[in-house]
């Protein structure tokens, strides 16, 4: 995780999570999950309603550089809709939306409800870690931000003893990964988790307490599930300057993640699905096991270092063929796609090989090695084989800078790890099955609140889609896989409701 001065629009992007949820609440339907979606600090929409002026400019060198800067951090960490099929499927109490924010690490954030009386907290989502924690009696966190005019955000602080439903964690707990350290005095698991990404870190006591869900169903009926979770007594690094200010909320593989948790309580199936926009709005759907008509590959989770690792079978540029063999994780919480040779060099050799328009000395300050002078001339289309010969067509391969009339192959070279990143997962709602232990994919816009089938998509065309100042598909969120765990993304104008949303953030806006 990076660290981030997004200090001066926390105040409005608190807001925006508020209203947003409403929004949610108010277009909830029977999804069959639980679920939310995802925005961007950058795009447009929210740029326009907190009438900042000093952001980066979509689609400009700063605005990537900013964010291929928070994906080197989370790269060196790692080192190592259509139908839905969800039993009993539960949301948030606040809806199934969810928004990415650039300025607070580059993270996808949520409004989450904890306690009895419920306490809302705005938790960054990572797939990339397992712990659920917030801040809870802490004598190292953040407690407030200020926004540029000079106002104060408190930010809610778990308490224990606040909660009549707050119960310790036991050392003989499963969950205390670290028995041999729990204080028998006290009976209390500590728990310590250590991010590869500007020696940020979470540590202190594990604990249980209800997190507010609803069924996705006519009724909306409440559900108290029990949730075990760190109290965030000491952040460091990256959770003191931005990042995750308040809580992060762990999707990754492991059991102490939050799917994990959900699953084993038979709340919902033990699968969740992550869909992605044009314009960084995405959708995660806890329970999703996806559609009888998706594509698929087996998952390869390695025990040592368990991430949603698939396997690259080939490598299709246009009509080029190229066989490879290269495993990667599949990591909503990095904005670009991370490549090592010989995949790196097969890829972008294959596609400028192609590629008609005139190409651009390599420029330091953007993260991209293959940019073009932007035409009207085809350009090839990216396809990757996975095993057991699925096809995952890239639907958004490129990056556009318009200002500069200039487009790249939306890949960055990796020393190691192979990363699928949100760019190349745009268009499509991925299914992440932990009980079968696949990996699906449909193409969606992630838009569609009142049924199972998704809105229209467009047909396509020869030329591939690029991806133009669209902050929310490239976020570089997600914080670094943990060093040691002890606890262990359509057109925006199309989305119905925005106006209400937008009606809502003015009035918050105002006040």
């Amino acid at each position: 995780m990076m660290a981030c001065g997004g200090g001066d629009w926390v105040v409005w992007l608190v807001l925006v999570s508020i209203c947003w949820s409403c929004y949610c609440l108010r277009c909830c339907d029977g999804f069959g999950t639980f679920g939310f979606d995802v925005h961007h600090r950058f795009s447009d929409p929210v740029k326009g309603v907190l009438g900042v002026d000093d952001l980066p400019k979509m689609g400009t060198f700063d605005y990537y550089s900013a964010m291929v800067h928070r994906d080197r951090t989370a790269v060196r960490g790692r080192g190592l809709a259509a139908a839905m099929d969800g039993d009993d499927a539960v949301s948030f109490v606040a809806g199934n939306e969810t928004f990415r924010i650039s300025s607070l690490g580059f993270l996808h954030y949520a409004n989450v409800s904890l306690g009895t009386p419920s306490v809302w907290f705005l938790v960054a989502l990572d797939t990339g870690s397992d712990l659920f924690w917030v801040p809870c009696n802490c004598t190292s966190c953040v407690k407030a931000l200020k926004s540029r005019n000079g106002d104060e955000l408190d930010f809610n602080i778990y308490s224990p003893n606040a909660s009549s439903t707050s119960k310790r964690v036991p050392c003989e707990s499963s969950l205390c990964e670290f028995q041999r350290g729990c204080s028998k005095a006290t009976d209390v698991c500590s728990y310590e988790v250590l991010y590869l990404s500007n020696d940020t870190s979470s540590s202190g006591v594990l604990v249980e307490d209800v997190l507010r869900l609803v069924r996705e169903d006519d009724n909306l009926e409440a559900v108290d599930a029990p949730i075990t979770f760190g109290c965030g007594q000491v952040q460091t690094g990256s959770f003191l300057d931005g990042a995750a200010p308040n809580g992060l909320f762990g999707l990754g593989v492991q059991k102490t993640s939050v799917p994990s948790i959900l699953s084993r309580a038979n709340i919902t199936a033990d699968s969740f699905s992550l869909c992605f926009g044009s314009m960084g709005i995405g959708r995660l759907n806890f329970g999703d096991k996806g559609s009888a008509d998706q594509d698929e590959t087996p998952l390869n989770i390695n025990q040592l270092h368990p991430t949603y690792n698939i396997s690259v079978t080939k490598i299709i540029v246009g009509k080029a063929v190229t066989d490879v063999e290269f495993s990667a994780i599949f990591d909503s919480g990095t904005s670009f796609t991370y490549l090592n040779d010989p995949a790196y060099g097969q890829l972008s050799d294959s596609f400028n090989s192609q590629v008609k328009d005139k190409q651009h000395a390599v420029d330091p300050s953007i993260p991209f090695e293959f940019c073009y002078d932007l035409s009207s001339n085809p350009i090839p289309n990216v396809t990757l084989t996975m095993k057991g010969d699925s096809q995952f067509l890239v639907i958004d391969p490129l990056v556009l800078f318009p200002d500069e009339k200039t487009y790249c192959l939306g890949i960055v070279k990796s020393p190691n790890v192979n990363i699928i990143g949100q760019n190349f997962m745009t268009g499509y709602r991925v299914v992440f099955d932990r009980e079968k232990m696949i990996l699906g994919w449909k193409e969606s816009n992630c838009y569609d609140f009142s049924d199972s089938n998704t809105l229209p998509l467009k047909p396509r065309t020869a030329v591939p889609p690029a991806i133009a100042v669209s902050p929310g598909d490239y976020n570089p969120e997600a914080t670094s896989v943990p060093r040691r765990q002890q606890s262990s993304a359509g057109d925006l104008s199309q989305l119905s409701g925005t106006n209400l949303l937008m009606l809502c953030l003015f009035i918050l806006a105002i006040i």
